[in-house]
């Protein structure tokens, strides 16, 4: 039942924001297109190196404790 609900919900978004967009038009130079071209490219770069490095700080050990002596249990 939540996911038929999650999904008319993003039904409805789509179909506002379809209507918006239609309505909506701006006019965008080449340079509002080139910086957001940079932009989403910059984006996804650096969303993949932070994922990269986190997998890679959690295969090398570097989010295990600090101090091993310590018990996992919280006191």
């Amino acid at each position: 039942m939540t996911v038929i609900l999650f999904l008319l919900l993003l039904a409805t978004l789509a179909g506002f924001a379809a209507a918006f967009w239609v309505g909506h038009q701006p006019t965008l130079s080449i340079h509002g297109w080139i910086a957001m071209g940079l932009g989403g490219v910059i984006s996804i770069l650096l969303g993949s190196g932070l994922m990269w490095l986190s997998f890679y700080s959690a295969r090398q050990g570097y989010d295990e404790r600090a101090d091993p002596g310590r018990g996992s249990s919280i006191d």
